[in-house]
């Protein structure tokens, strides 16, 4: 059963909290895309089919619908509530050009999903034609720039508008954008690799998510010593030789044991162990089609549940750190920090309904 609460409604567009619970594995039946939409997760997780290509689609993961397309939707975890942005065709050409973006998908990083955040907030405080309609502004620019590989008329000027998003280019109080920002242009499923980040010393980017050339040496001889047995090389088949799995495939189940909290998505031994696959086949597989390593990922994750909990004004940090799974209060401050630009208590007060 879905159902849909008007939030706000403005010159060319509809803000729309949406919110789904279905329970079942398989596809429902078409439907046909009404417009153009931005459709980004607030909690839960589902699978949307759109002309043929399958994705899971949770907080980490947003999904751009254009008219005309035919949708299938799945719900294997329960439901799920999202924020439906929907544009007119006047506004999105104004924002988007004539041009139509190359993937449905986007990862939606902790800055973009503050900038959500923002977006539902300032609907609640009914300043429709400036301060929600600025902040609209902003979040669609930063998507476009994400989606698009050509700059487009709001992404090109995203720059600009972030001014009104703290933690962005526009905030002077804020680190330079980085890989990880929302208005740097980032893969998605089935987009290339990013460049490693300057220094190579993010401790997210490092570590068990991310490739190296010693795994890759080390496959290479674990392929020629299954072709010398006369056995089939583990790369791209389940444990056992079972039938290939794509990237997508692994990187879809990964994301899905890491939003349910399966005790195993705790390390990335175990999570391997879970998905029958080979740890060095998920950290490649992971980070060819997010564009970030399983180690950011999970904290991103951890990030977003952290900003749900300030949200609702959650008074001990120290609690929250043990509660999500940091080492100490130090910890998820560092990290927060490094994934939105902010500390915590800055974020509480930016997320509190009332704030100015």
């Amino acid at each position: 059963m879905r159902s849909a609460v008007r939030l706000a409604a403005g010159d060319g567009f509809r803000l729309d909290a949406v919110t789904c619970l279905d329970d079942h594995r398989g596809w429902s039946a078409a439907e046909l895309g009404s417009g153009h939409r931005l459709v980004l997760v607030r909690r839960g997780l589902f699978r949307r089919k759109a002309d043929g290509r399958a994705a899971v689609i949770e907080p980490a993961m947003a999904y751009l619908g254009v008219p005309g397309e035919e949708e299938h939707f799945a719900h294997p975890a329960g439901g799920d509530v999202c924020t439906s942005v929907s544009l007119t065709p006047e506004l999105w050409r104004t924002l988007a050009g004539e041009g139509t973006p190359t993937r449905p998908t986007l990862y939606v990083d902790a800055r973009l999903d503050l900038a959500h955040r923002r977006v539902v907030a300032a609907a609640r405080g009914g300043d429709t034609a400036f301060e929600l309609a600025e902040s609209l502004l902003s979040l669609i620019g930063t998507t476009l720039a994400q989606l698009s590989p050509a700059p487009t008329p709001a992404s090109s000027g995203s720059r600009a508008t972030e001014a009104s998003v703290p933690g962005t280019a526009g905030d002077p109080g804020s680190p330079a954008l980085g890989p990880d920002s929302p208005a740097a242009p980032g893969p998605g499923p089935g987009g290339p690799m990013p460049g490693p980040r300057p220094g190579g010393t993010d401790t997210d980017a490092a570590g068990p998510g991310a490739s190296s050339a010693g795994d890759a040496r080390r496959d290479r001889g674990a392929g020629k010593a299954h072709a010398a047995e006369g056995r089939p090389s583990p790369a791209g088949r389940s444990r056992g030789g079972g039938v290939p799995r794509s990237g997508a495939a692994i990187a879809d189940a990964a994301r899905e044991a890491i939003a349910a909290d399966h005790p195993a998505a705790g390390g990335l031994m175990s999570l391997a162990g879970l998905l029958a696959v080979s740890p060095y086949q998920l950290s490649r597989a992971f980070t060819r089609e997010l564009g970030v390593s399983l180690t950011h990922y999970r904290n991103r994750v951890r990030v977003g549940r952290a900003l749900d909990r300030l949200e609702g004004g959650e008074p001990s940090l120290a609690g929250l750190a043990a509660d999500l799974g940091f080492a100490d209060q130090a910890h998820l401050t560092r990290t927060i920090r490094r994934h939105v630009g902010h500390t915590p208590a800055a974020l509480r007060r930016l997320l509190t309904p009332h704030a100015s």
